[in-house]
């Protein structure tokens, strides 16, 4: 009988498929965890903070604007899924300084910014993302990409 499980890549990247199905973002589901030692510690998805209206119940001003895809961030209501991640270890007092992220797309500018300070090593993604500042600030850190 064949062994069926999955390598740890592979796993922790199902995990981050299934938290993207609670984005509530009319563009992109996006999932995200933060993983150390093979163990989770903290999962995102991109949305509106909690209590507000979901773009899905609002509109994106995004679209509504034709803004590209990648291109001014801040105009979004949501937040990113990485943020959401890095945002709820913070919020319950778990360290991910040295961990690794798994998410289904390439980190964003902002993103990888917050990534580069909370001491993340590895970025392990599914899709890419067209920021051609995140590319730079990938290439300029010393932390690990790993597509799949």
């Amino acid at each position: 009988m064949k062994n069926h499980r999955p390598d740890w890549d592979s796993y922790f990247m199902e995990i981050a498929r299934i938290v993207s199905k609670r984005s509530t973002c009319i563009r992109r589901h996006v999932g995200a965890l933060i993983v150390k030692d093979k163990r989770i510690l903290s999962t995102g998805y991109n949305g509106a903070p909690k209590g507000l209206k979901h773009c899905m119940d609002s509109g994106c001003l995004r679209e509504k604007m034709n803004i590209a895809s990648g291109e001014r961030h801040e105009l979004c209501r949501g937040l990113h899924a990485e943020q959401n991640a890095i945002i709820q270890a913070a919020l319950h007092g778990v360290s991910i300084n040295g961990a690794e992220l798994y998410t289904t797309h390439l980190p964003c500018s902002i993103c990888m910014k917050m990534i580069i300070n909370a001491g993340i090593l590895k970025i392990t993604y599914l899709d890419g993302y067209p920021d051609e500042l995140s590319v730079e600030l990938i290439k300029e850190s010393n932390i690990k990409m790993k597509k799949i």
